[in-house]
C-alpha cells in the first residue's frame, strides 16, 4: 500500500486535525457500536433489567452509563428476542427489526464521544509537537506526557456533560428542570460535585492513554523502518493502533472494572434513592472485588473489552492518520498554486 504522506508535506492545521478526528470518531462509533448493542440485548435477555438498573454502553470511543426506564418502556435494550448467541442475534435483529436497530444506542452517545475525541486527538498532536519543539528532540517519553495531559483535559471537559446527559436520559427533564436540578446539586455539594466519578475515570484512562501513545509511536516507527516508509501507511497505523490498544486494555482492566462498579453503584443508589453505606474509594472497591471473586475478578470482562478496544483503536487512529495525510496533500497542492 502506498504511503499516506511524505515527510516534506505541509502539516495539517489544528482545524484540519479536528476534522480528521471528528471523521474518525463517527466512523469508529458506526462500526463498533453494533457489538455493544448485541451484547446488551443478550445480557437483557438472560437477566432482564429492572427499573433503576444501570448498564454500561460503549460507542467504541467512550463508555456511557445507561439507567433503565420503567418496566413497560419500549427502550431499545428491552426489545424481545430469542437469541442463541452473538451471530444469531446479529442476523435476527437485521432480519426482524431492520439494520438500523444495530445502532439503537448510538445517537445520545455520539453527542459525547465526538467532542471528547476531537479534544483528545487534536490536543495530543498539538502537545506532542510543542514538546518536540521545546526540547529540540523526539524523546520516547513525549507521547506519554502528551497522551496523559490530553486525556486528562478531555475527561475534565466532558465529565459534567456526561453527568447531565445521564440525568436527562433517566428523568426526561426539560431544560428548565435540568437547570434547577444541576443548580440545586451545586448549591448543596459544590461545583466539584459535577465531576463526581472523575477520579475513577482518570485512574483508568490516563494510564491507558500514556501506554497507548507510547506503544503506538514505537510500533509505528518500528514498522515504518522495516518497510522503509517515512510516514505510516493505513495498514501500519491500523496494526499499530490495534496492538497498542490491546496492551493498554489488558494492563488497565482492573481500573476499568472498578470504574464500572463505582459508576453503576452510584447511579443505581441515586435512582432507587438508597444511600451508599460502603466506602466508594477506588482501593476499597478493589479490595471488595478481590475478597469476593479473587484476583481474577479484577480482570472480569477482559475478552469482550479487547474485542471492542482493539478494533476501535485501530479504526480510530488509522482513520485519523489518513485524514491528516489527506489534508497534508491538500495543503501542499494549495501552496504550489501560482
Amino acid at each position: 500500500m502506498a504511503e499516506m504522506s511524505n515527510s516534506n508535506l505541509e502539516k495539517p492545521t489544528i482545524i484540519q486535525q479536528a476534522i480528521a478526528s471528528c471523521c474518525g470518531a463517527i466512523i469508529t462509533s458506526l462500526l463498533v457500536s453494533p457489538l455493544d448493542v448485541i451484547k446488551t440485548r443478550l445480557q437483557a435477555q438472560s437477566n432482564p433489567f429492572p427499573k433503576g438498573k444501570c448498564f454500561v454502553y460503549s460507542s467504541g470511543l467512550m463508555d456511557h452509563i445507561c439507567v433503565c426506564e420503567n418496566g413497560d418502556s419500549n427502550a431499545w435494550y428491552k426489545k424481545p428476542g430469542n437469541f442463541k448467541g452473538t451471530l444469531d442475534a446479529f442476523v435476527k435483529i437485521i432480519r426482524i427489526e431492520g439494520i438500523k436497530s444495530l445502532w439503537s444506542g448510538l445517537p445520545p452517545t455520539l453527542i459525547m464521544a465526538v467532542p471528547n475525541t476531537i479534544i483528545y486527538f487534536t490536543l495530543y498532536d498539538q502537545l506532542r509537537e510543542a514538546l518536540k519543539y521545546r526540547l529540540e528532540k523526539d524523546d520516547g517519553y513525549i507521547p506519554i506526557l502528551a497522551g496523559s495531559l490530553s486525556r486528562c483535559n478531555s475527561i475534565t471537559v466532558v465529565s459534567p456533560l456526561e453527568l447531565i446527559r445521564t440525568r436527562m436520559q433517566h428523568r426526561k427533564l426539560s431544560y428548565k428542570q435540568l437547570y434547577l436540578c444541576v443548580s440545586t446539586k451545586v448549591a448543596a455539594d459544590g461545583w466539584f460535585s459535577l465531576w463526581k466519578g472523575w477520579s475513577s475515570t482518570v485512574l483508568r484512562d490516563i494510564p491507558f492513554s500514556a501506554m497507548y501513545w507510547y506503544n503506538y509511536e514505537r510500533f509505528k516507527k518500528m514498522m515504518c523502518n522495516k518497510v522503509g516508509a517515512h510516514e505510516p501507511t493505513f495498514f501500519i497505523a491500523f496494526a499499530s493502533g490495534a496492538a497498542s490498544g490491546s496492551i493498554s486494555a489488558v494492563i488497565t482492566q482492573p481500573f476499568d472494572v472498578v470504574k464500572t462498579h463505582k459508576q453503576t453503584a452510584l447511579w443505581e443508589s441515586e435512582t432507587l434513592e438508597i444511600p451508599q453505606r460502603e466506602s466508594t474509594s477506588t482501593w476499597a472497591v478493589m479490595r471488595k472485588i478481590v475478597a469476593s471473586n479473587g484476583i481474577t475478578g479484577l480482570f472480569a470482562g477482559i475478552i469482550p473489552r479487547l474485542c471492542k478496544v482493539a478494533p476501535a483503536c485501530a479504526i480510530m487512529i488509522s482513520t485519523y492518520e489518513y485524514g491528516k495525510s489527506f489534508f497534508s496533500h491538500l495543503n501542499e497542492k494549495m501552496n504550489q498554486r501560482p
